[in-house]
């Protein structure tokens, strides 16, 4: 069973054998802009591809039973999914193949078949509530330009505005002036730099463990960036539980890059569920979106199931 977690930043593919409780080590890849975007399929085809190739050799399988792909931008465009999906197909010659959202795998990952809110937190941003009775939400995930409020992207280009804004003298000095120059070099070329590669958001996503470092230097301008996205994080939250309705409370969990950013986004995060108009309790999540790909990949009546497109002969 191979199971594949595709980023915009990065790719992650694991496999599991019968019998096997772990996962058989994880091999990575570049990641994809998204399957919504130009190309969005062929790039995150080769993305699979190259981690997924590497984690079956590494499990000496050479032809999966079942492929599951939590892919970013699946859930704007299903029928680039299901593109996706067929392809997968017949390039690694697998029995089945699912693929669904990043963010949907990352639900099931982290609180498994039961209901609660994900907040997928890296290079984008989005959260995924299931309420009691089945209710499905979605909330933000609109991509770098539009939405992913509180993103790594988002972080990153914050950090990188505040930085041109000290430059010209339109802003408050702030650590993150130098720390833009020692990344990216002279200011004034920092648009062709971040425009390299053809992946603005992972480009500028680059920048936020830098801005959380400079928060903790005690940077005002970084801690004020860091105090917005986890109010992001919160409205987000608020929204998907507003949405999903039900019994309170409603368990909350955190997955994502940016949880490893340090105390102040999830101390921030906390402080605004308190004081939200529902219950909203914060849970270590149970595993990570690959393991939330193995469970859709073995199960078809987890209440995600009408979010992953499947291919192959079951579902031809």
């Amino acid at each position: 069973m191979l199971a594949v977690d595709v980023g915009k930043t990065g790719c992650r593919a694991a496999v599991w054998t019968p019998g096997s409780v772990v996962a058989h080590g994880t091999c990575e890849a570049p990641g994809a802009p998204g399957l919504a975007t130009p190309d969005g399929v062929p790039l995150a085809e080769k993305a699979v591809l190259t981690a997924g190739r590497a984690a079956l050799d590494q499990a000496g399988v050479r032809i999966p039973d079942a492929v599951c792909v939590g892919a970013a931008g699946a859930a704007t465009s299903p029928s680039a999914a299901g593109e996706l999906a067929q392809r997968l197909l017949t390039t690694l010659a697998a029995g089945e193949v699912a693929v669904t959202s990043d963010a949907v795998t990352s639900h099931a990952g982290a609180i498994g078949a039961s209901p609660g809110i994900v907040l997928a937190a890296g290079t984008g941003t989005v959260a995924v509530g299931l309420g009691h009775d089945g209710t499905y939400a979605r909330v933000d995930g609109w991509g770098p330009w539009l939405g992913d409020e509180g993103s790594g992207s988002w972080i990153g280009r914050a950090g990188l505005r505040a930085a041109l804004r000290a430059h010209d003298g339109r802003g408050p000095a702030t650590l993150l002036q130098e720390a833009a120059v020692q990344l990216h070099g002279p200011l004034d070329g920092l648009p062709g730099v971040v425009d390299q590669g053809g992946n603005t958001a992972r480009a500028t996503a680059a920048f936020a463990p830098i801005v959380a470092k400079t928060a903790s230097a005690g940077d005002e301008v970084s801690v004020r960036i860091l105090r917005e996205a986890a109010i992001a994080w919160g409205e987000t939250v608020v929204a998907a539980a507003r949405r999903i309705g039900g019994t309170s409370p409603l368990r909350v969990a955190v997955t994502g890059g940016l949880v490893h950013l340090g105390d102040a986004l999830l101390s921030e995060f906390d402080a605004f569920l308190a004081g939200a108009e529902h219950e909203l309790v914060r849970v270590q999540p149970a595993g990570g979106s690959l393991e939330g790909a193995r469970l859709l990949a073995s199960r078809r009546d987890a209440p995600q199931e009408p979010f992953v497109v499947r291919a192959g002969p079951t579902f031809s």
